[in-house]
């Protein structure tokens, strides 16, 4: 950039280098040993005068001299050299001497930038802390306006401030941009004090640095507008100042003839009137609208009554039902206990009658922890995958018999097993609905089919079965040692569900024949009292259970009132009690009761206890 063409536009940065309290002395150190006139005015004029006045008395002849060389400037040999003060000090004593000499010269300081006819400054940095050189912010001057960034000159200002000391005035400079010299960077330079660096566009510049001029911009050329383009860019703004100079005459005639002609108030009466009757319409919409939402208001308010209304009645309600169900939590928790009772009674009689139908009993071989169920040896998950077909057999039989009794066992005790098993005597299978299998392979065996992969699914079959009686084990609060112990955690859960101090309560009264009783009181009605007799022997609650000795006695009483009531039923009412009391065939087949079996070669039996009636002995 040429350093004519320097503007504040140009200016976006300043710096300060070597910061400095102490004025600059007019004369250098030495000036001290030379013989030169005073540098102040009055002293050097009182010297030529009292010199002119010596001249005139005595008028010595003058003489010659030569200069001062630089080994006559030299120090004198026998002057002695003047000592460091840090020489022989401790460390402690440099550290703060350094302090000093920086706390000293080290201050807070900012700057302002003046022009010529602004009152204000134009632009006010950042504070610096604690210091000696500084790097302030770059700024942007466009936002002072064309009369500010089209000049070439300004003043600056720095104001510091000392630790103890207040803001003040440290130096006031005035600034051509046109007379600044170019730098190349700030590297290798000896700065005097108080220098001022400015950061112009191409790059930075300083009043007492540096004379290298700055390298021009490898830049490609810019075009320029040409003639014709100028001539219609000043056609286009002659043609602008006459349209403004058009419309400001207009209005100056506007005005005037307003002025000159007198006001008519009806149009703005007009105007007034149609106003207010928009707003009058206005006001009307906003009146319907809050009616409307008074409406709207009063029946929520009332529909709000009702509800409260109607949920206080269900409080109140609500209020009677609990006191009357708090009347019967006694009873209620009385109930509940006793059917708890009754249920663990009776879950102590089913796993009591599983023990009797699946009997788990040691191995007579002797080793530890063997058992046999149903008398069908099964090892604890150890087995010789080549022995025989029969054994193969016996253990397939033995784990259906397992498969049948944990089946039971999950309904009884009320706890779903998490692998469901399919019983099937000693075709029996498990199935893993959990883990990632394809829906084909879920299915596994728990019997030996041949086959290496055969014998790993039928293991990991047992695996899932053990598991399940796992699972049973923990739902009664029992600790499983080894799952692989099968029939041993399988007594011991038997054992434990059956085992308390209380009597095992007797089996409910029913079976086949209470079943059918209740079916004979349907088909002939409930009219007939020796039907009902008969029902309410077998079902009521102050009866004999079946089985026991007074069942016996009672039978042939309750089987001659069923016989008579089918005779009545079939029309006859003879009292061939040979022909109503016979099971066989002949006297069924003009009966419309049937049993949902052939009776001619049937065995009736019910278990009862674990022990059989027969019941064509009683007929």
């Amino acid at each position: 950039m040429l350093s004519q063409n320097r503007r504040l536009r140009h200016l976006h940065g300043i710096y300060l280098r070597n910061l400095s309290f102490t004025k600059p002395q007019g004369r250098a150190s030495d000036d001290l040993d030379a013989d030169l006139p005073s540098s102040r005015p009055h002293e050097a004029h009182h010297e030529h005068q009292l010199g002119h006045q010596h001249g005139r008395d005595h008028e010595p002849p003058q003489k010659l001299h030569h200069a001062r060389s630089s080994e006559s400037l030299r120090p004198r040999a026998n002057a002695r050299r003047r000592s460091s003060t840090l020489a022989n000090a401790t460390p402690v004593t440099r550290r703060k001497q350094l302090e000093y000499a920086v706390e000293s010269r080290a201050a807070d300081v900012f700057f302002s930038l003046h022009c010529a006819g602004e009152e204000d400054p134009v632009y006010i940095s950042e504070v610096g802390q604690r210091s000696m050189n500084f790097n302030f912010r770059f700024f942007d001057l466009s936002s002072a306006g064309p009369s500010v960034t089209r000049l070439a000159d300004l003043e600056i200002r720095l104001w510091a401030k000392q630790r103890a000391a207040s803001w003040g005035l440290l130096l006031s400079q005035h600034i051509d941009l046109r007379s600044l010299r170019y730098l190349s960077n700030l590297r290798n330079h000896h700065f005097p004090p108080n220098c001022l660096i400015f950061h112009l566009e191409d790059g930075m510049y300083s009043l007492d640095l540096g004379d290298r001029r700055p390298e021009p911009k490898q830049t490609s050329p810019l075009p320029t507008s040409s003639y014709h383009a100028l001539m219609k860019l000043s056609n286009l703004n002659n043609s602008i100042q006459d349209a403004l100079a058009t419309r400001e005459s207009l209005a100056a005639q506007i005005n005037s003839l307003l002025e000159s002609t007198p006001s008519d108030p009806v149009p703005q009466a007009q105007e007034s009137a149609r106003l207010v009757s928009s707003y009058l319409l206005t006001q009307r919409r906003a009146m319907r609208a809050a009616n409307s939402r008074r409406d709207h208001l009063k029946a929520s308010i009332q529909a709000r009554r009702d509800a409260i209304e109607e949920g206080r009645s269900a409080q109140l309600r609500a209020e009677d039902h609990v006191e009357h169900a708090q009347s019967k939590i006694p009873a209620s928790q009385t109930l509940i206990s006793s059917t708890r009772e009754s249920i663990h009674g009776q879950r102590r009689r089913i796993c009591e009658d599983l023990a009797h139908i699946f009997p788990i009993t040691p191995v007579p071989s002797g080793v530890p922890l063997s058992f046999s169920i149903c008398n069908v040896p099964l090892p604890n998950s150890e087995y010789d995958p080549t022995s025989s077909s029969s054994t193969e057999e016996s253990l397939a039989a033995a784990l259906g018999y397992v498969a049948q009794l944990t089946y039971a066992l999950q309904f009884y005790l009320c706890v779903p097993l998490s692998y469901p098993v399919t019983p099937f005597g000693s075709r029996s299978s498990i199935r893993d609905n959990i883990s990632l299998l394809p829906e084909t392979q879920r299915e596994f065996p728990l019997f030996l089919r041949g086959g290496a992969t055969a014998q790993y699914r039928f293991d990991y079959g047992w695996f899932l079965l053990n598991k399940n009686i796992e699972a049973l084990c923990v739902s009664a609060g029992l600790k499983i040692v080894d799952i692989r112990h099968t029939l041993p955690n399988l007594k011991y859960l038997l054992y434990v569900c059956s085992a308390g101090s209380d009597e095992v309560p007797e089996r409910k009264r029913g079976g086949i024949r209470g079943l059918w009783a209740g079916r004979l009181r349907g088909r002939v009605g409930m009219g007939s009292s020796s039907l009902t007799s008969v029902d309410d022997g077998a079902s009521s609650a102050g009866g004999s259970r079946r089985g026991s000795m007074d069942s016996e006695v009672m039978s042939g009483r309750h089987r001659e009132t069923l016989n008579r009531a089918l005779g009545r039923e079939d029309g006859g009412g003879s009292g061939d009690h040979s022909r109503q009391s016979s099971v066989g065939a002949a006297g069924r087949q003009h009966s419309p009761l049937r049993l949902p079996f052939d009776e001619s070669n049937a065995k009736l039996t019910l278990r009862t206890k674990g022990m059989r009636e027969n019941v064509d002995t009683h007929g």
